[in-house]
C-alpha cells in the first residue's frame, strides 16, 4: 500500500468533509477571497470545521449523561490595519460564502491598491504530531460504559471511605481547512479525548474529594488498565490526604511548587503576559522588555505546539502555520512573544503558530499551546529539605491574573506545611497570591524533574476555550505571600 503525504492526506480528507458535499473546491474559495481583496484588505482567510463530539457521564454506578453532536461552518475574516471583519455560517455553500467575503471586506474602501492578482496555490507546511484517527469510533458504546463502570468500581474498591464517585469521557473528531488571501490552503484532523474521576470521601462526618484524568490526542486505547489504576490511586489518595488536612498558614513565606500541573501557574502568571496582542497594545507587564532580564537565572520558558499527541499541540494553528518550539524566557532573559499573523504583522516579526479559535463562529487570537519551563539541575527532595518554614504545594485548583499589573491570585487543591525541611502534614485553603513577574526573580532552586499534565487544561481567553498543555520541574520561590486560613 502507497501511502500519502500527511499533509496532503488531511487536506484531502478535509475537502470530502467541508467542500465536495457542498459543491465546492478550490476555484470557489478563491472567488470568495478575491472578492474580498477587491478592498484594500491587509489579510484575509476562510476557516472551515467540522467537529464531531461525544460525552458520557457515570454517577453511583449510573449512567448519568451521554451526548453527540456534529457541528461544522465557516468564518470568513478581512483584516486592514488593526481592525478585523468577521462573518460566520452554519451554511457552508458559494452564497453564504460570498455573502460573508461582501461583509467583511467593507472594513476597507475598494481602491487603485487593491489587489486583482490571484496567488498561486501553496499547500501549508506543517507537522505530523497525531494520527488522524477517529476516537469516538474507536471503542463502541457499550464499551465505553463499561470502561467508567471498571474505573468506578476500582476507586470504591480502593478504600471503604470512599463513598462517592463520578467518571467522565470525552471524545472529538475535529477537522479544519483554512484558505488564506496569499493562496496558502492547510489542514489538520485532530482527535482530542479525555478520561476523569473524582472521588468524596466521608470519616468522621467529614468529607473531603480529590481527582484525577488525562488525555491527548489519540484514541481511547490509551485508557488502559495501568491507566486507570493511576487515575485512582491518584484521585482517593489525594482526597484521603485532604481528610488529614489542616488549616493552611498564611504570610509570607518559601514556597515550593510540584512539577507536572502546578505549571498551570506559569501558563496564567506568566504565559498570557507573553501573547502578542497585549504586548502589542503595551497592556502586558511585559511590554517593551525583549532583551531584558525578566526572571532568574536557569529559569528558560517554551511554548510548544510540536509535541506528539499533547492536548495542546496542533500540526498547523488556526490561520495555517506549522505549529513551532517558541523560546519565550532564555536564561532569565525575555527573547520573544507568542504571535497570530494580525499581531506579528503589526509588530514586525513572524507568526509563530499560535494563532488559535475556539470554532468557525469565533476569530483567532495569540494562545498557547503546551507552555512549561525546563528543568534545572537539583533534586526535588534537596528543595523540599531547603524549606526552614514553608509551604510546598502539589495541585492547584482555580486561579486568576491581571494581565496588565500581572497579580495573581492561585488556590492549591494539595498542599503540605513543611519545618526544618520536614513535610509535617497536608494543609487546605492554602492560596498563593503574587506578581507573576516579581515571583519569576524569585526563582532559587529548579528541579530535575520537569514534568507535563496529564493532559486536562482548558483555556479561556476573551470568551474562547482552547486545549493546552502546561509543565514545569519543581520550583522553590522566596518569598511568596500565602493567604491562608488559620
Amino acid at each position: 500500500m502507497i501511502s500519502r503525504e500527511p499533509t496532503l492526506e488531511r487536506l484531502t480528507i478535509a475537502q470530502n468533509l467541508l467542500l465536495t458535499p457542498f459543491g465546492l473546491d478550490e476555484s470557489h474559495l478563491t472567488q470568495a477571497l478575491s472578492a474580498i481583496r477587491a478592498h484594500q484588505v491587509d489579510d484575509a482567510d476562510l476557516y472551515f470545521q467540522y467537529t464531531r463530539s461525544e460525552g458520557w457521564s457515570l454517577e453511583e454506578g449510573i449512567v448519568k449523561t451521554g451526548s453527540f453532536s456534529i457541528d461544522q461552518g465557516v468564518g470568513v475574516r478581512a483584516v486592514s490595519g488593526e481592525k478585523t471583519a468577521f462573518a460566520y455560517s452554519d451554511d457552508i455553500s458559494m452564497a453564504s460564502l460570498m455573502d460573508a467575503a461582501h461583509t467583511v471586506r467593507s472594513i476597507a474602501s475598494a481602491g487603485l491598491n487593491a489587489s486583482t492578482h490571484v496567488p498561486a496555490r501553496v499547500i501549508a507546511p506543517s507537522r505530523s504530531l497525531y494520527h488522524g484517527l477517529d476516537p469516538i469510533g474507536s471503542l463502541d458504546s457499550t464499551a465505553k460504559v463499561q470502561l467508567l463502570e471498571r474505573l468506578e468500581k476500582q476507586a470504591r474498591a480502593k478504600d471503604p471511605r470512599v463513598v462517592q464517585v463520578m467518571a467522565g469521557l470525552a471524545s472529538e473528531y475535529d477537522v479544519v481547512m483554512v484558505a488564506r488571501a496569499d493562496g496558502t490552503l492547510a489542514a489538520d484532523v485532530r482527535p482530542l479525548v479525555r478520561l476523569s474521576l473524582s472521588v468524596i470521601v466521608e470519616q468522621n462526618g467529614r468529607r473531603e474529594s480529590g481527582s484525577a484524568g488525562g488525555g491527548g490526542r489519540f484514541g481511547l486505547a490509551h485508557f488502559d488498565a495501568a491507566c486507570l489504576t493511576r487515575y485512582v490511586d491518584e484521585a482517593v489518595g489525594s482526597a484521603l490526604t485532604n481528610l488529614e488536612a489542616r488549616p493552611a498558614p498564611a504570610g509570607e513565606m518559601t514556597v515550593v511548587l510540584g512539577s507536572g500541573w502546578p505549571g498551570i501557574l506559569l501558563h496564567e502568571a506568566i504565559g498570557h503576559g507573553l501573547e502578542g496582542d497585549f504586548n502589542r497594545k503595551g497592556s502586558s507587564a511585559f511590554s517593551g522588555k525583549i532583551g531584558k532580564r525578566v526572571a532568574a537565572k536557569g529559569v528558560t520558558v517554551l511554548d510548544d505546539g510540536t509535541i506528539a499527541d499533547r492536548r495542546g499541540s496542533l500540526n498547523v494553528d488556526d490561520e495555517g502555520h506549522a505549529s513551532q518550539k517558541n523560546v519565550l524566557i532564555e536564561d532569565g532573559i525575555l527573547v520573544g512573544y507568542i504571535q497570530d499573523s494580525m499581531n506579528a504583522r503589526l509588530m514586525g516579526v513572524p507568526p509563530t503558530g499560535n494563532g488559535r479559535r475556539e470554532s468557525y463562529a469565533h476569530v483567532p487570537m495569540p494562545r498557547m499551546t503546551n507552555t512549561y519551563m525546563l528543568a534545572g539541575e537539583k533534586h526535588p527532595e534537596e528543595i523540599v529539605a531547603s524549606i526552614k518554614k514553608g509551604l510546598y504545594a502539589t495541585n492547584f485548583g482555580g486561579g486568576q491574573v491581571d494581565i496588565t499589573s500581572g497579580k495573581f491570585v492561585f488556590s492549591a487543591s494539595q498542599a503540605y506545611w513543611v519545618e526544618n525541611g520536614k513535610i509535617q502534614y497536608p494543609v487546605k485553603g492554602a492560596t498563593l497570591v503574587g506578581n507573576g513577574p516579581d515571583a519569576l526573580t524569585r526563582v532559587s532552586m529548579i528541579g530535575n524533574d520537569m514534568a507535563l499534565d496529564p493532559g486536562v487544561g482548558t483555556c479561556g481567553k476573551e470568551g474562547q476555550s482552547v486545549p493546552v498543555g502546561v509543565g514545569q520541574p519543581t520550583l522553590r520561590i522566596d518569598g511568596l505571600t500565602v493567604g491562608g486560613t488559620a
